[in-house]
């Protein structure tokens, strides 16, 4: 068992799915957690009463990761509430597939100020009290699409690989303040979007994955929760691929 007793993280888009899980998995290796959703009712709703059942402390901000203040105001609420802020997760996304000779100037920006840009605005406002700390765990949540590139998501892909930039060059700055930050990418995961998928599209992505079925939340999760524990202390700048295989290079 990860012991992550003691330490504060703010997961961001942790009212279901993926972001849910890492929430769970944190407060069940003994992290408080604070949340910043758009949704903040259904993280009040479900994944904070499931935090604070564990024994752990949680608050919930509303807000979006495309809001500068908002971000910042997460953090500052953080440590007002939990006095330090060890992990961030950045979880939060979104899709809006198109063939990219149909895709909207909105769906591209939404994208990828969402992915990319909100996680950048939380990654700098938890840098300061990170860095006088000397200590942090930043990861971020890219995927296989950003490493293979998606037909249909030329926004995804790009925003998820542009997280894997980011994720190095931060890696970089904060290395000797004790800060490692890192990437998961998972690949196809069992979420309410790929139940919704056709049958011949989820058995042909099955076809594909060396492992040959979709990961489950938990299974992410448990990546996340390895790269925000000591185990991971000497681990930064990499992107962790929990695909089944399907990026394999």
């Amino acid at each position: 068992m990860l012991d992550l007793t003691g330490k504060v993280a703010i997961v961001t888009g942790g009212s279901r799915g993926i972001g849910r899980a890492v929430s769970i998995m944190l407060a069940r290796q003994g992290a408080n957690v604070a949340f910043l959703d758009r949704a903040a009712c259904l993280v009040d709703d479900h994944t904070k009463g499931d935090v604070e059942a564990l024994g752990r402390r949680s608050i919930c901000v509303g807000g979006d990761v495309t809001d500068p203040a908002s971000c910042a105001a997460t953090v500052e609420e953080t440590i007002r509430e939990f006095g330090r802020v060890d992990i961030l997760v950045n979880n939060a996304g979104i899709t809006r597939d198109d063939l990219a000779m149909r895709m909207t100037d909105n769906a591209w920006a939404e994208v990828i100020n969402t992915n990319l840009t909100g996680s950048f605005y939380m990654a700098r406002a938890v840098l300061r009290p990170m860095i006088r700390q000397r200590s942090g765990r930043i990861i971020n949540m890219s995927s296989v699409s950003g490493q293979m590139g998606n037909a249909g998501q030329a926004n995804y892909s790009a925003s998820k690989a542009g997280l894997i930039g980011l994720t190095k060059a931060l890696a970089r700055e904060v290395a000797s303040r004790g800060i490692t930050v890192n990437a998961v990418a998972p690949g196809f995961v069992v979420t309410e979007l790929t139940e919704s998928l056709p049958d011949n599209v989820k058995d042909g992505i099955k076809a594909a994955t060396p492992l040959g079925r979709f990961a489950t939340p938990d299974e992410i999760a448990s990546a996340v929760c390895f790269l925000a524990s000591d185990e991971a202390a000497y681990i930064t700048g990499q992107v962790l691929g929990v695909d089944g295989g399907l990026a394999m290079m």
